[in-house]
Parts: C-alpha cells; structure tokens; sequence
C-alpha cells in the first residue's frame, strides 16, 4: 500500500484517534474518540520523568531515552484505558515541535512507524495547538473570535483565534517563559523540580505583599510578558535573606497579575470577552482564581490536560481526521523552534 494513499473512509461513524507528544519530559499517548462529529477523551497515559528532579531541571538526552524505553508501555496504558485495540484506530496524530529535538524525534518517528504499520494517516501537529484544543474541546460553543493563552514551561503566548485553526499572535514573552521562571525561582528557594506545584504550595504559607517586586513592562503599549526581572529580583530576595515562603507567594502574585493584566488589557483593546487558559501554569490555583474574578469569559480545560499530553494532540487532529484528508505527513520532520503563527511584526 502506497502509504501516500492513506485516508481515513467518510463512511465511518467512529473515528478513533491516537495522538503522541513526547515535546519535553512526559511521555503522553491519548485516544479520542470522535462519534457524530464531536470528540471524547477515552485515554490520557502519561509517564512524567522523575529523573530530572537530581538535575533540577530537564536534561535532553537523558528524556529523549526515557521516552524510548516507556513508549511502547504507555501505548498500552493508553489502549486499556480506551478499551479499544490497536485494530481499532483510525489515525494517529504526534508532535512535530515546538520542544526538545531530541525528544521530538521519538514520538514523531513512533508515530509514522504505528500509522504505516496500521495503514491508517499519520498527522503531523503543532505542540501549542494541542493545549489550545485541550481548552476549546471542553467548551464546543466557544464563540469566535476568543483568546488564547498559553503558559507552561516553555511558552507564554497569547493568540487571538479568529476561526478554527486560523490564529494571531498578540502578545508573547521576551525571554523566559512563566513556567521556566516558577523552576528558577524553586530552585532558588531549595523547593525542588518542578517549580510550579512547589510555589505553590509554599505560597499557601506565605504573604504576596511580604516581598516588593517589580511589575514586568509596566505601562508598555503592546501585550508581551517579561519574567527575567522577576527572576533576578528574587534572586537578590534569595541572597538578602527574606522569608522564603513570602518570597514564594510575592513571585507567584507578581507573575499571576502580569498574566492576567496583560490578557485583560488585550481583551479590551479587541473588543473580545472569551479566553481560554491552556498549558502546565493554568493548573496553578492562584492563576485560575484571579482569571476567575478577572471579569473575562475564562475557560480552562480539565486539570489533567493542562500539562503536556497526548490526549491533547489528538484532540487538534480532530479536524484533520474529520475532513478524511487524503494526505498524510510522512516528510514532516521535528523542529525545536516552530511558531504556530508569525509576528505582525
């Protein structure tokens, strides 16, 4: 079979989709079921590498070989939990990039592999769509256009979308993203890896006026994110000698109000009421709070979407799937550094 020919058949009534995301330091493998056009999460397997918490934080090699010695154990988790069989999927989707080459080229490579294998397409996607589609599955009359935040490890982007897949980029970070400032400043504070849910919880204890901190790209005109100042301002806390659980829940109000400041003043300017929130940082308490009393239409996807998975990937294949499109995305390979839209700019 020319694998070029692959298509998935109009004439079936259930779709069943595999989606892989191997970007960093989960191994993730999801199956969505898609019945009379609308798609349900049946499976979200996932392996989070504890290994990297000696290193505090991720080392490339050391994931890239993690995901090869579990993929084969999470396809399996993935397919019990689904309660289908291999026979059963209709198509598999994985991530091409944004992430760690490296580990990018796992999944990418297992997933030609299990559709030429299967004969069934084999979809190349976009890392941050599949957060975005985690939030918007949840939320099917989500009227358009709505914005689009994302904030996780790696990237802190705001999109406007205009239509199904059809995004514009509105704001981004200039240097780290939030996600990789919480590691920072945990690390700082001796709180361990990951960063987000330590902060957090050594937060609870502390007082978010405890420790000034400067408010990042106060008064810019644009809608970008800064969070190096932050860090190096609690870095300066950290050697004072300040109250490191104060420092904690400074750093974390600090970063929350400039994430959520800065998506209400995009919202007003774009005359826009509906947000979704997406990615590891939108399972932080504190960040779902504040968008909660925000004034904004805020929509989250459930917490066990939030960080990267492969149920998310699957969910942004959907419409490919849907359209029973013919090609398939054998030549894609994985890119470290690929925008989901270009700046206006």
């Amino acid at each position: 079979m020319d694998p070029a020919s692959l298509s998935l058949s109009s004439q079936k009534e259930v779709l069943y989709i595999l989606g892989i995301d191997t970007s960093c330091d989960d191994t993730g493998v999801g199956i969505v079921r898609v019945q009379n056009g609308v798609p349900e999460v049946l499976a979200n397997a996932l392996w989070s590498q504890k290994v990297h918490r000696q290193y505090g934080g991720v080392m490339p090699e050391v994931a890239s070989r993690e995901h090869v010695e579990r993929i084969d154990a999470i396809l399996e988790d993935a397919l019990v939990q689904a309660g289908i069989s291999l026979s059963d999927i209709t198509a598999v989707a994985a991530t091409r990039g944004p992430g760690l080459v490296g580990a990018l080229l796992v999944g990418l490579t297992y997933g030609k592999g299990l559709a030429q294998g299967l004969g069934v397409p084999f979809y190349a996607m976009h890392h941050l769509e599949g957060h975005i589609q985690a939030a918007v599955s949840e939320h099917p009359d989500l009227p358009f256009p709505h914005l689009a935040l994302v904030v996780s490890g790696g990237h802190t982007h705001l999109f406007k979308v205009n239509a199904p897949g059809q995004y514009e980029l509105v704001g981004a970070t200039r240097d780290d993203a939030a996600g990789e400032a919480f590691d920072k400043v945990a690390r700082m504070l001796g709180l361990g890896y990951p960063g987000g849910p330590a902060i957090s919880k050594a937060a609870e204890r502390g007082d978010p006026r405890g420790v000034e901190l400067p408010r990042p790209l106060l008064g810019q005109k644009a809608f970008d994110f800064s969070f190096s100042g932050i860090k190096t301002a609690c870095l300066l806390a950290v050697k004072a000698g300040v109250n490191p659980e104060n420092l904690a829940a400074s750093f974390q109000f600090r970063v929350v109000e400039s994430l959520v400041q800065t998506t209400k003043r995009a919202a007003k300017a774009l005359g826009i009421r509906h947000v979704v929130v997406s990615g590891g940082v939108a399972a932080n308490r504190a960040l779902r709070e504040a968008f909660g009393q925000s004034g904004l239409r805020s929509h989250f996807p459930p917490m066990h979407l939030n960080t990267d998975n492969g149920a998310m990937i699957a969910l942004a294949a959907v419409k490919k799937a849907l359209k029973g499109e013919q090609h398939s995305d054998w030549e894609s390979e994985a890119e470290a550094y690929l925008p989901l839209v270009q700046a206006a700019h």
